[in-house]
């Protein structure tokens, strides 16, 4: 595709495919009900870095920044959190994009999410400050050989539909124990 600003040609994303994804719709139209249980470890390994295991995947780490008494090797939870909803829009951008025949020539996303830390922990002495992140906003730059208006069908179609976007929207069943 050539882009409107300059004669620069733009390399669409490596694509989807399509004859799977094709094949993914119809298996989950076939059972519409089918609950997956994903699962995760977590281990401490010392101070606030902690080792997360998915699948037979490489390990993620997970740590605080410096201000947060962390050793600033990984993203920290919250970050990790915008990090699973940039990526499930993207992916949901990016099916949905192919799915109607349009190619991506550029998908990024800009999250920012607003928290106030001195409510973790229970540390601020019973103050009325929220929990958890309380605003998020996230700037779509999406490009392809579609029109500005179906390119925003697309993004507001997999916030709609977006797993973790429903996730932080929604109330959630929580179970926390000691094991």
């Amino acid at each position: 595709m050539i882009s409107e600003t300059t004669t620069e040609e733009k390399t669409p994303l490596r694509p989807l495919d399509k004859e799977g994804l094709k094949n993914l719709v119809a298996k989950a139209q076939e059972n519409p009900t089918e609950v997956k249980t994903l699962k995760i470890k977590t281990v401490c390994e010392g101070k606030f870095r902690n080792l997360n295991y998915a699948r037979d995947l490489p390990v993620q780490v997970v740590d605080e920044p410096p201000g947060l008494l962390g050793d600033n090797t990984a993203q920290n939870p919250s970050e990790i959190l915008l990090s699973a909803l940039g990526s499930c829009l993207s992916v949901g951008i990016h099916a949905n994009a192919r799915a109607k025949g349009i190619e991506l020539t550029k998908l990024e996303l800009e999250l920012e999410g607003d928290i106030n830390i001195t409510s973790v922990w229970g540390i601020n002495g019973g103050s009325e400050s929220p929990l958890g992140i309380t605003d998020v906003r996230i700037k779509a730059h999406v490009e392809g050989n579609a029109s500005q208006e179906e390119l925003a069908e697309l993004v507001a179609h997999a916030n709609q539909w977006s797993p973790i976007s429903n996730t932080v929207r929604n109330p959630v069943n929580l179970e926390v124990k000691l094991a």
